[in-house]
């Protein structure tokens, strides 16, 4: 059997792989989008889906057979169940054995048939004919916990958690597909059923959740397919996080001043005791501003605490980063006029993206494609801007599996946080470049002297890290660690960084002297504590005069209107229009060209033909030439072979003439002479 993909955009098939000999119960694929695997009864099979072969092969025994295998989310790791209840864990790339489950000894055997992983891939639930399901610990190789059924489930058919956008992917919902056809959602923890869906009557035979957690789509026994949406059926999901900075108030039997207290919101952590005070740190009497207005955030968070604590900690926690970049950034989540944006297809500057920006993983590509083909149908400069995906990536490979949420981050960064970019198009935004040539003129005379001397302008030191917004030379983590205090203060903040990041590296770039080496210093990583520049970027924020603060030219923060984007106009317009005119004339002479080089090449083609089949006719004809002459001359030898044989014929007959005339005259004579 063979099983193949699918192109989604003329549904045309990409590849076909054949290798399986029983039919397909399984596919998974890497979170990468670069490799399957498929499973059967008796093999699995791991494929690169960038060449579409085979990379290694899973043979087992007939008498054990595969249940399924498949990817660990976010990681190289591939799980293997078998049919006697066995689970190994192997590595994607060497095929080496991780690690082994232990198969459970005490009471009766389960049979696994349907397993799930938590989006984090620490928690594994398997079940099977038994309404117990095994909950296993995969840091721990352990078995975790062991949830019974109600009496009426006798098997499970299928299961699978439900993701929260809240719990960092350490899922705690489950949902179980049991014989009687109905689905339970059950809290791993408190092994309470929040909900159910399907009946006896109304029985569902395949069920499958969004990796969102939105919805449930299932099929009917009856053929039909419903759609569900989770937050209709309960308030407990995607409920959003307590507040990270609580306040300690007054008690009855209390005395004294009102206390703050910094508290995260994640796994509570045991406290050691003993017989010191232990001191606490007190925040500032700032905090008792915390509750203006004009600070409220959505889903309950305030602006202000939030950079108590990034000030406090220099980072949000990684489990509500995405939640609190949200909330700080006012997303409208208009789905319609981004649908509106995404149906008008690829822009035509974007078509051959692949060409110029190559990325390993096609997830990728497609997703950075259809978020610039989006900004640059929002607007026209947005297709002429040659800095634009590299500016766009980090986000795009931060929110490849939201494209709305993606494209209205990139969006956002745009119209706030690159103000006046684009009144010098396509040059490089003089005016704010400027801006941070100042900051660094009066806290660090020395080096821009030294910028000076060796010929290298805001344009080599400063443009590079604002039109990649740093990806290029700063880590995953520390790039998040910046943009948790961009996306938290004023616009400027982010040309102030600039300046810090430059005097940090104060040390290394006095000793260039070529400018080949400080463009290399501005495109590539460098050792570099990220601390220390936020620190010094909110010393540069509080220390530069108010006459040379890039605050005083940047306005402040403006996020995206409710229902429709606004108007991105802040450019010229006619040199973005000529410029789109010019392109879409290269265009146009390219497709005519393509179209003059397709016909000259079907010419060519014909004319080739023509010649093949007249040298054909000329060699067809040559050789009925030499069939017409090697006949004529077998026929002349036949000929002369007849004429020899008619002469030999004729003298024969001659002689045998002769010899009767004198026999007859012999035996004439001879009574002659006796009757004489």
């Amino acid at each position: 059997l063979f099983f193949f993909f699918l192109q989604t955009v003329n549904e045309m098939p990409v590849s076909w792989m054949r290798g399986h000999e029983g039919a397909i119960s399984s596919l998974s694929i890497h979170s990468s989008g670069s490799y399957a695997i498929s499973t059967s009864s008796d093999t699995a099979q791991l494929w690169n889906l960038d060449t579409f072969q085979r990379k290694r092969k899973l043979n087992v025994r007939q008498s054990v057979g595969i249940q399924k295998v498949f990817f660990l989310p976010h990681s190289n790791t591939i799980l293997s169940c078998f049919s006697d209840d066995s689970i190994f864990a192997w590595e994607s790339d060497t095929l080496f054995c991780k690690y082994q489950l232990p198969v459970p000894q005490d009471g009766p055997r389960i049979y696994y048939r349907a397993f799930a992983v938590t989006q984090d891939g620490k928690t594994l639930a398997a079940a099977g004919r038994s309404n117990l399901v095994h909950l296993w610990c995969l840091d721990s190789r352990q078995l975790l916990r062991v949830i019974q059924m109600p009496p009426k489930v006798k098997t499970v058919r299928f299961v699978d958690f439900l993701p929260d956008s809240f719990d960092g992917g350490s899922n705690q919902i489950l949902g179980v597909l049991s014989q009687d056809d109905v689905l339970r959602f059950i809290n791993i923890q408190s092994c309470k059923q929040f909900f159910e869906i399907g009946s006896h009557e109304d029985a569902i035979t395949l069920a499958a959740i969004c990796p969102k957690g939105h919805h449930i789509v299932a099929v009917m026994d009856s053929g039909a397919l419903r759609i569900y949406d989770v937050r209709s059926l309960t308030p407990e999901i995607s409920k959003p996080p307590q507040p990270l900075l609580k306040q300690v108030t007054k008690g009855k039997s209390s005395e004294g001043s009102c206390l703050k207290m910094k508290v995260y919101a994640g796994a509570g952590q045991h406290v050691k005791t003993s017989g010191r005070r232990i001191q606490s740190k007190v925040l500032p009497s700032a905090v008792s501003t915390l509750d203006d207005k004009e600070n409220d955030l959505p889903n309950g968070l305030n602006k202000k605490r939030l950079q108590v604590l990034l000030r406090a900690f220099g980072e949000y926690p990684a489990k509500y980063r995405m939640f609190i970049w949200r909330s700080l950034l006012h997303l409208p989540e208009n789905h319609a006029a981004f649908s509106s944006l995404t149906d008008k297809g690829l822009h035509s500057a974007y078509v051959c993206l692949q060409e110029h920006y190559p990325i390993k993983s096609h997830k990728l590509q497609r997703g950075l494609q259809r978020v610039l083909s989006a900004l640059a149908h929002w607007a026209a400069v947005f297709g002429e801007t040659d800095y634009l995906p590299l500016l766009a990536f980090p986000f795009v490979k931060l929110f490849q599996n939201n494209p709305l949420i993606c494209f209205e981050v990139v969006a956002t960064v745009i119209v706030n946080w690159c103000q006046h970019w684009f009144e010098y198009f396509p040059n490089p935004p003089l005016n704010v470049l400027s801006l941070a040539e100042n900051v660094l003129a009066h806290h660090d005379k020395e080096l821009l002297q030294h910028f000076v001397a060796c010929g290298v302008t805001s344009q080599m030191y400063a443009w590079p890290l604002l039109e990649t917004l740093f990806s290029e030379v700063l880590m995953t983590e520390e790039w998040l660690k910046l943009f948790d205090n961009v996306f938290s203060n004023h616009p400027s903040f982010l040309l102030m960084a600039v300046v810090a990041y430059v005097t940090c590296c104060r040390a290394p770039l006095l000793l260039c002297t070529d400018k080949k080496d400080f463009e290399y210093f501005f495109h590539h990583q460098n050792s570099l504590d990220i601390s220390a520049m936020l620190k010094e970027t909110y010393r540069l924020m509080d220390s530069t005069p108010a006459d040379i603060q890039p605050s005083s030219v940047l306005s402040d923060f403006e996020p995206l209107t409710q229902g429709q984007y606004p108007i991105f106009n802040k450019y010229p317009t006619f040199i973005v229009e000529y410029q789109s005119q010019e392109r879409e004339r290269i265009r146009q002479q390219e497709v005519e060209y393509l179209r003059e080089r397709q016909e000259v090449q079907e010419l060519h083609a014909e004319a080739v033909r023509q010649q093949a089949e007249f040298e054909a006719w000329y060699k067809q004809q040559e050789l009925l030439l030499q069939g017409e002459e090697q006949r004529r001359r077998i026929l002349q030898e036949e000929e002369s072979k007849l004429a020899q044989q008619r002469a030999r014929w004729v003298s024969l007959h001659l002689l045998d003439f002769l010899l009767m005339t004198y026999f007859n005259f012999a035996v004439s004579h001879t009574l002659t002479v006796q009757l004489t």
